[in-house]
């Protein structure tokens, strides 16, 4: 439900305003969770959801081959592993700055959830034990020496690990609080950036819940409407952003369309919209 709220939230009348051609390639195939088996509880619903990244891997192939910029909608940050794996496939293994109060470093293994939308970040890296592996895509699709994740203020023991080990620069919250958004994100970019692409995945529980209430899992103490706005204006301003995903936004969980609505701000500030 997460990406037609934010189509209903006016996605598509906003890009055009920027003056943006956009192609709506509708929804991946998905089925009910509730009609299928949940599978290993240490990644449940794997076999299904590497299925609709799959779907998502050819898509993002196909527009980046194109010269397109592929903008993905979620749901569940899990379809960035196939944001991701399309983007290797076209273009060889890249950099992403990871805007969530989450690291997603976790495995199977160590898990304390078994949702595979906290594993996804280290599925790309290639830190399972071949349970993300596909013929859709390589791994690792990232590069850690040009992974960030920004906006942290959650992490599990094991991506604590995993963080240090891959070298990963992390730019915590109480980071961003001492040195402000603005060198925080310009650190970002430049650590990001080089060949084969740059992605930038957006959790809206980088924002706080106070202004993106409409998310799976918030965490207090998250970005302000500002300080969001303005990470996005940056990004449009470096000019380097090859894609975009635009997640975790739950209808069910939302105020009247707000959380969607942010979306639909936010991904206007990313390509370029501003206030004057």
């Amino acid at each position: 439900m997460g990406p037609s709220a934010i189509r209903y939230a006016g996605l598509e009348a906003r890009l055009a305003e920027l003056g943006l051609e956009s192609e709506d390639l509708g929804n991946v195939e998905l089925v009910v969770p509730e009609e299928v088996a949940e599978g290993d509880p240490r990644a449940r619903f794997l076999a299904e959801i590497k299925a609709a990244c799959e779907d998502v891997a050819a898509r993002v192939k196909e527009a980046r081959e194109q010269g397109r910029t592929p903008l993905v909608l979620g749901g569940d940050h899990s379809v960035a592993l196939g944001t991701l794996g399309g983007l290797a496939s076209a273009s060889g293994p890249g950099g992403v700055i990871w805007f969530d109060a989450h690291a997603d470093l976790n495995t199977p293994a160590n898990t304390p959830s078994g949702n595979v939308h906290g594993m996804v970040l280290g599925a790309a890296l290639g830190l399972d034990d071949g349970a993300f592996e596909s013929p859709a895509w390589p791994l690792p699709s990232v590069d850690p020496a040009r992974t960030v994740l920004l906006g942290t203020r959650l992490l599990d023991p094991g991506e604590k690990a995993a963080a240090r080990e891959l070298g990963i620069r992390v730019i915590t919250m109480s980071e961003i609080d001492r040195i402000g958004i603005e060198p925080a994100v310009r650190e970002a970019l430049e650590h990001v950036n080089g060949d084969g692409f740059v992605h930038v995945s957006l959790d809206l529980d980088v924002v706080d819940p106070e202004e993106a209430p409409g998310v799976g899992t918030p965490v207090r103490g998250g970005l302000s409407y500002r300080e969001a706005h303005l990470a996005m204006e940056l990004v449009a301003e470096a000019g380097v952003m090859s894609s975009l995903d635009v997640v975790e936004v739950n209808p069910i969980l939302d105020r009247e369309n707000h959380t969607a609505a942010l979306a639909v701000e936010l991904v206007a500030s990313a390509f370029g919209a501003r206030i004057l």
